[in-house]
């Protein structure tokens, strides 16, 4: 087993321990993840270089917990959706286009 698989059961437990599957649809997933993003941004809001690194770690946990979440709710695997979606965006950020610009790829 890896350490994802190992991650992703420790969550399902920590859930099924609590009954709070109950409430994990993927529209409340969606909320929370949403809201734990916002919060990860505010340990930016002020000063973009100089921030908590241990408040940003915990909102980082709490936004991939919902994501991991997300993803056994919705019965799909984390790993082949993220590569997935890789493949589309490196065919839509070619390297001889994109290397160094942040120009959406329409625009390239």
């Amino acid at each position: 087993m890896d350490r994802l698989e190992e991650l992703s059961l420790r969550i399902e437990q920590f859930n099924k321990d609590r009954e709070w599957d109950q409430f994990h649809s993927p529209s409340n997933l969606a909320k929370s993840i949403s809201i734990e993003a916002n919060e990860l941004l505010e340990c930016f809001q002020w000063n973009d270089t100089e921030y908590d690194l241990e408040d940003v770690l915990k909102e980082l946990a709490d936004v991939t917990n919902y994501c991991l979440q997300m993803a056994q709710v919705l019965g799909v695997d984390i790993i082949d959706i993220v590569n997935q979606k890789m493949d589309i965006t490196e065919k839509k950020y070619p390297v001889d286009k994109a290397k160094g610009v942040s120009t959406k790829y329409d625009k390239l």
